[in-house]
């Protein structure tokens, strides 16, 4: 996200010191002060007046001047981050679909692994029943030399 310009930024900082403790703490001094002076007879009441609701308006006009700024800047802040979100949810799903094809082949594998064990295992115990007859027929050869050989004598 781009960085807001200059202006901006004065708008976010004053409108974020004007929400804050200290402000209200300001202002309320700078009104007591105000009124003060008109008690102890520095200033008119009505010149009081006329000053301190000229610089109210001119506060609250340029108040919300920032303080619109600052929306506007928000909202964009939110625009944008929606629109990251959105490319992000997107990437996600092609991942998950990526991931998806990946479980599929993955599966296709395991599949081909226990086609081949079986195989193994069958190649195993054919050998078992080959060795088996193997050895039968040794022994069979055995006897009949045997045999063979006393019918010799």
């Amino acid at each position: 996200m781009q960085r807001p310009p200059h202006l901006q930024k004065t708008a976010l900082a004053i409108t974020r010191w004007l929400g804050s403790p200290q402000s209200i703490l300001v202002h309320t001094i700078l009104f007591a002060l105000s009124f003060l002076f008109t008690i102890i007879g520095l200033v008119a009441f009505d010149r009081m007046l006329l000053v301190l609701t000229t610089i109210v308006s001119l506060e609250a006009i340029y108040l919300a001047l920032f303080i619109q700024m600052t929306v506007n800047y928000t909202t964009q802040t939110v625009e944008a981050a929606a629109e990251d979100i959105e490319e992000i949810q997107e990437d996600m799903e092609e991942i998950q679909e990526d991931v998806d094809e990946i479980q599929k082949d993955v599966d296709e594998l395991q599949e081909d692994v226990e086609e081949i064990n079986e195989e193994e295992t069958e190649d195993e115990q054919r050998d078992i029943d080959q060795a088996k007859t193997l050895e039968q027929i040794q022994v069979d050869l055995r006897r009949l030399m045997d045999d063979i050989g006393r019918l010799q004598r």
